[in-house]
């Protein structure tokens, strides 16, 4: 399979914006949303294709993805979470992905496409490390579609179970509950203690 490389193509953009924006300020919204997808795209892909199932989408909705947040970037201003922010336009773009009527059936993941991140540290892999990530992989795999767009919102995205709720629009509550069962779920599969699952905060 020939490997594709996920490129962040912009759309021509006005050199004043509709709010009176200066040229500079208009610039460096840009840059900053540029920076901020470089820094989450192979986290934000990986999140994406657990979601679909296949690469090809994922990298097909992070493009999708970045072209709206790329129309929407003056909002940038006003976001206390412009991680959370990317991260949602993504899962709402993926949702809209697998709403689509023509949606091409997907294709198997290859074992190392979708592997949530361990760490954010970018220490070297070893065989431990690389054992653990498909370990992590084949449990989220294994989570019920519902669990599993939960639990990477949280983990991946940063989302507040609030923003969460909106995204997949069901009750905070229930929102709690789906993310409590994807970590129990997680805990056994991972054989770990209570508590100690990465992103196991489900109160906040």
């Amino acid at each position: 399979m020939t490997s594709r490389t996920l490129s962040f193509d912009k759309p021509a953009q006005n050199p004043v914006s509709s709010d009176g924006a200066t040229p500079d300020a208009v610039k460096e919204l840009a840059k900053r949303l540029e920076e901020l997808f470089q820094s989450m795209r192979d986290e934000l892909v990986s999140s994406l294709c657990l979601i679909l199932g296949s690469r090809d989408d994922a990298m097909d909705v992070a493009q999708e993805a970045f072209l709206r947040c790329w129309k929407l970037r003056e909002q940038l201003l006003g976001v206390t979470n412009p991680r959370a922010w990317i991260f949602r336009v993504g899962i709402n773009a993926a949702k809209d992905l697998r709403r689509s009527a023509w949606r091409r059936k997907s294709r198997p993941m290859l074992p190392e496409e979708a592997m949530p991140p361990i760490n954010r540290v970018g220490i070297p892999e070893t065989l431990e490390a690389t054992e653990e990530r498909a370990r992590v992989r084949l449990a989220v795999e294994n989570l019920r579609f519902e669990e599993k767009e939960i639990f990477l919102m949280r983990q991946n995205g940063e989302l507040t179970l609030e923003e969460i709720a909106q995204v997949v629009g069901r009750p905070v509550g229930t929102v709690k509950t789906q993310l409590r069962a994807a970590l129990g779920k997680l805990r056994i599969a991972l054989g770990v203690p209570n508590g100690e699952t990465k992103g196991g905060n489900d109160e906040s």
